[in-house]
């Protein structure tokens, strides 16, 4: 099964991916993390990824497309893959379709997380990780057993990342509103969207996502 997720910035996109792929044997294509593996490397289009990022500039679609189809050679007979944080806009996900199609595949699913945007911005902006470990924790529902002590490795430094106040994230969720949410309509049309509500606990996000894929 190749599975699409989508949902915005802060959504549990990731963490539903991480689960289904140890649950499923399928495998999460993250294009952050296939480009920055690339660049790593050294390969051809590795070394073309580092230099346009290196100049501040977007990468371009035909060159992440790229990357996928070289992930998927790595993977070929496998269970299937989850897409996180691709395709973003209808011509990304346009050129994924033609990539699947020569492959003689497709996407078989796409789940969408629901979640409302005062929620978004209230669990982005209260998320900290321990500094020696990494460990995550979050204001409201995740605090350490101890105040001010990591869990994991017993440290007492914590970090935020810079973009996780209000107004970036108000500003990534107008990007996605404007650029990604399209893409509903787009695989809507297409018979494959499955919705599930964001907004509950992720034992239900779980549950409901299984049941969006099991069913027909």
């Amino acid at each position: 099964m190749n599975l699409v997720m989508l949902g915005a910035p802060g959504a549990g996109k990731g963490t539903q991916a991480k689960r289904l792929e140890d649950m499923r044997g399928l495998v999460q294509l993250s294009t952050g993390d296939m480009l920055r593996a690339a660049v790593a490397a050294g390969t051809k289009l590795g070394q073309q990824a580092g230099d346009i990022m290196e100049r501040g500039e977007l990468v371009p679609d035909e060159l992440v497309i790229g990357l996928i189809s070289e992930r998927m050679d790595q993977e070929e007979g496998g269970t299937g893959f989850i897409l996180d944080g691709f395709p973003r806009t209808i011509g990304q996900a346009e050129a994924l379709d033609a990539l699947l199609k020569s492959r003689g595949d497709e996407v078989d699913r796409v789940v969408v997380i629901d979640v409302d945007d005062d929620a978004l911005v209230g669990r982005i902006t209260g998320r900290y990780t321990c500094a020696s470990c990494g460990e995550g924790y979050h204001t409201l529902f995740k605090k350490p057993k101890e105040e001010g002590v990591c869990d994991r490795c017993g440290g007492t430094e914590f970090k935020r990342r810079k973009d996780d106040t209000e107004e970036v994230v108000r500003e990534r969720l107008k990007a996605y509103h404007a650029q990604t949410e399209p893409l509903v309509g787009y695989y809507t049309a297409q018979g494959k969207v499955r919705t599930v509500d964001g907004m509950a606990d992720i034992a239900a996000v779980q549950k409901e996502i299984d049941q969006a894929l099991d069913g027909e």
